[in-house]
């Protein structure tokens, strides 16, 4: 072995990225190096595509280049290696996922992680984290109740901002919450559930109730619990505020188990949906991160037929889409985590400074969706989720020329249903 390539060599084994490859696709980065005489940076993207596939579930980058010989039945250059395992990469990022039926007794579940009472000065209030003048934005106002979840969603942003491993509660969240200057004259959608799960720790501590008093004392707010638990039991016990709504994100059971662990089943969702909105409780309804993958049109509509044959449209706050949308670091910690996943098997164009779907995938998916809710677009808010407002116009064929705009309409189309509501 020459002294650069035990370098580049050496170079590599240090990097973060290779280092968490397994054992055995270390060793074949290793074996190619010594053949191709790599150079780092190849090394280093065939790294992360190492890691890709492995998380994908595909053979691996050895096999891929062994595969590649066997067809050329030539001696082959680094260069064209490198070409044909980008274009195997590009070529998976860029078809529809494939989800396999899984076996639901050897699912993978979240690490459990510890909950602990903080004391800290920190602000509970504040806008929506991923708030953006560069999109159509509903200028959604944020309570961190509780900061980490318990939840173990393949895809979710938090784990790139909670990283000790633990669930914290805010001690002095009621006495935080009646200090948060509030302007009588304005009104404010205000959502807890972007920090942690909304319900996933129930109410340790008093933390929905505080929540719920927040509520009661100010009629100039509607307040959201957003989840994907079941954990409602003290909402069904407690009395609810009208301006309070509990919002549940849907998706395919396929795409829950594959994505979703830990988290309620679809089924136990629509449910649980079905026994606040009895009890007089408003909800709503995310269908986000819808994701581009065989046969995702028939799930979706299986979904849509479900929440029209259990709900009607007076029960029901909102609908919003949104689809996978990522900053680097969440996408750093979802390749060092390693999990099998394919979230990251996609495009990844620029989103407004973040990495996400191409423009022509994400109208479709919207619109397929959108569409087979057409009997009720009349009556009910449908919005998206963090898009621009092209994307807006190809599903819906207008957009809200500003936010506050969106913002007024979200407000008054949600409050005007928060009203006592009649059980059916």
């Amino acid at each position: 072995m020459n002294s650069s390539i035990k370098s580049k060599i050496s170079q590599i084994e240090n990097d973060k990225v290779f280092l968490n490859l397994d054992i055995v696709d270390r060793q074949d980065i290793v074996d190619l190096s010594l053949k191709y005489r790599f150079s780092y940076q190849d090394l280093r993207q065939l790294s992360i595509i190492a890691r890709d596939f492995y998380m994908w579930d595909e053979f691996g980058v050895k096999k891929c280049i062994e595969n590649f010989e066997i067809s050329q039945n030539r001696p082959l250059t680094k260069k064209d290696v490198i070409s044909h395992v980008k274009s195997e990469w590009n070529s998976l990022k860029t078809s529809k996922i494939k989800y396999d039926t899984v076996d639901t007794k050897n699912l993978p579940r979240p690490v459990p992680r510890k909950i602990q009472v903080s004391e800290q000065d920190n602000e509970v209030f504040g806008m929506c984290p991923v708030a953006s003048e560069k999109t159509v934005c509903c200028n959604l106002m944020t309570i961190d109740a509780v900061q980490g979840c318990s939840l173990g969603c393949s895809y979710c942003s938090i784990q790139t901002f909670y990283t000790d491993g633990k669930i914290s509660i805010d001690k002095n969240l009621k006495e935080k919450l009646s200090n948060i200057p509030l302007d009588p004259n304005k009104n404010y959608h205000i959502g807890s559930g972007q920090s942690s799960d909304s319900l996933a720790v129930g109410n340790r501590e008093g933390v929905l109730d505080a929540q719920l008093d927040f509520a009661r004392e100010n009629s100039n707010i509607i307040l959201e619990f957003k989840t994907k638990s079941k954990n409602i039991a003290h909402l069904l016990k407690t009395d609810i505020p009208d301006n309070v709504f509990v919002s549940w994100s849907l998706n395919p059971q396929i795409f829950i188990d594959h994505e979703e662990h830990g988290t309620a089943s679809l089924d136990q969702r629509l449910s649980c949906a079905k026994s606040l909105s009895d009890k007089g409780v408003l909800v709503g309804f995310h269908f986000h991160p819808i994701v581009y993958y065989e046969g995702y049109e028939n799930d979706y509509k299986n979904i849509v037929n479900k929440v029209m044959s259990m709900f009607e449209p007076h029960q029901i706050a909102m609908i919003s889409m949104g689809t996978l949308t990522f900053i680097k670091p969440a996408i750093n910690k979802l390749r060092s985590a390693g999990l099998k996943s394919k979230v990251l098997q996609i495009p990844m164009v620029d989103a407004v400074g973040k990495s996400s779907y191409t423009k022509e995938v994400k109208a479709e998916i919207f619109s397929n969706v959108y569409n087979e809710f057409r009997a009720w677009h009349n009556d009910l808010f449908f919005y998206l989720c963090m898009e621009e407002s092209s994307i807006w116009e190809s599903v819906f064929g207008d957009f809200y020329k500003s936010n506050v705009d969106f913002e007024t309409a979200l407000f008054e189309s949600v409050s005007s249903k928060m009203k006592p509501l009649e059980i059916a």
